[in-house]
């Protein structure tokens, strides 16, 4: 029996010392070297302050800014210790309701706007933190953020353009805009007025 057990528990402790505390630190570690800002959850600090991370959506209701995606998200939106999508089905009459009233909240910010309105303004992400938008949904958006900031559209279009990303490697994804990004350039701009 002792000829059994020994091996075992010498093979547990190894086992548990590589892949619970080398492997770990190693992962870390590169990480940390090869994705520096990434790795520290790409916070985003303002005044000495963090104001959000460039990977978690923000909920932002306020006319003057680009809305982001809906999150499904409990107890709060973009809750990022409760990711989590809605799992309502497109025939779910729960999520039908979410959706129409969402697009009148569009409109009622927007009244003018004949746009369609972008799915992604409607529906939540499947992580329900989705920190992007299309740029199609940012240029819904755009004359309700310039008329409530009192800027000349142009430059609010010429802001979006500057902070759409490509697809990953000109092949992976969809172009994409960031909403924190976008605010915080929209921000900075107001304040340079």
């Amino acid at each position: 029996m002792k000829t059994l057990i020994r091996p075992a528990v010498s093979l547990f402790v190894a086992l548990t010392v590589v892949t619970g505390f080398l492997y770990p630190l190693l992962v870390t570690g590169v990480s940390k070297v090869a994705f520096p800002s990434e790795a520290a959850g790409s916070i985003i600090v303002r005044d000495g302050k963090p104001v959000g991370s460039l990977l978690i959506g923000q909920n932002f209701t306020d006319p003057a800014y680009f809305w982001g995606r809906p999150s499904a998200t409990g107890p709060q939106p973009n809750n990022a210790s409760n990711s989590s999508g809605s799992n309502l089905g497109p025939n779910n009459p729960a999520l039908v309701d979410a959706v129409k009233a969402r697009i009148d909240a569009l409109h009622a910010a927007d009244p003018g706007n004949t746009k369609p309105v972008p799915v992604e303004l409607v529906t939540a992400s499947a992580s329900g933190l989705d920190p992007h938008i299309s740029p199609a949904a940012a240029d819904y958006q755009l004359g309700r953020v310039a008329r409530a900031r009192g800027l000349d559209a142009a430059k609010v279009q010429e802001l979006v353009a500057q902070h759409t990303e490509e697809r990953q490697f000109g092949v992976f994804g969809e172009p994409r805009v960031n909403v924190l990004a976008l605010n915080l350039a929209l921000d900075a701009l107001a304040s340079k007025k």
